[in-house]
C-alpha cells in the first residue's frame, strides 16, 4: 500500500503545482520571442491584470481577465494601430478613473495598493522604453522581478487574484527577469 501511495506523490504535486508547470512552458513561449522591449510593454500588462480583476471584484475572474487582456495585445500588436504599450496605458486609464470615482468591490485600500501597483511598475515599464537599450534592459528585469515578488505576497495573502494565477503569474515573472538578466 505505501508503494502505490509513493507512486501517486508525484503526480499529485504536479496536479497541485501545474499554474508553476504551466508558467515554466509560458516564459519558453515568451522567451522564444526574444526582444527586450516587448518585455517593457509587457510589464504594463501585470499590474494590469490585477487592477482589472480587483475592480471586477472577482477572484474567479482572474484568468479569463487574462485572457482578454491577452487577446487585446494581440489584436493591439496585429492592428497596428497603437503602440501596446499605449493601449495598455489606455486601458489603466480607464481602470483607474474608475476606481476612483466609482469605488471598488474590495473598498479604497484595496483598490489604492491596485493603483499604486499599476502607477509603480508603469513607471518603471516606461523608464525602461525611454532609457538606452541596455540600461533600459535591466530596468525592466527589475519591473518583471519586483512584479514576481508583488505575486508572491498576493498569493501568500490569498487576495485579490486566485492563487493559481498568482502562483503562475510569480514564477513567469521570476523567469522572465532571470532571461532579461542572464541570457539576452
Amino acid at each position: 500500500m505505501a508503494e502505490a501511495s509513493t507512486g501517486r506523490r508525484p503526480a499529485a504535486l504536479l496536479l497541485r503545482r501545474w499554474p508553476t508547470a504551466l508558467a515554466v512552458a509560458s516564459a519558453l513561449l515568451v522567451m522564444s520571442g526574444g526582444a527586450a522591449g516587448g518585455f517593457g510593454e509587457l510589464l504594463l500588462l501585470l499590474p494590469l491584470e490585477y487592477l482589472a480583476v480587483a475592480q471586477v471584484g472577482r477572484r474567479g475572474a482572474s484568468w479569463p481577465v487574462v485572457g482578454a487582456l491577452t487577446t487585446v495585445v494581440m489584436v493591439a500588436g496585429l492592428l497596428d494601430v497603437a503602440p501596446v504599450s499605449t493601449v495598455l496605458a489606455g486601458i489603466a486609464l480607464v481602470l483607474l478613473v474608475w476606481g476612483a470615482i466609482g469605488g471598488s468591490p474590495h473598498g479604497r485600500a484595496v483598490f489604492g495598493v491596485q493603483a499604486a501597483g499599476m502607477i509603480g511598475f508603469g513607471a518603471l515599464a516606461a523608464a525602461g522604453l525611454l532609457l538606452e537599450p541596455e540600461a533600459g534592459r535591466y530596468l525592466v528585469a527589475a519591473g518583471w522581478f519586483l512584479h514576481g515578488v508583488w505575486d508572491f505576497v498576493h498569493l501568500k495573502q490569498n487576495k485579490v487574484v486566485s492563487r493559481s494565477y498568482a502562483e503562475w503569474c510569480g514564477v513567469l515573472d521570476l523567469l522572465v527577469a532571470a532571461q532579461l538578466v542572464f541570457l539576452l
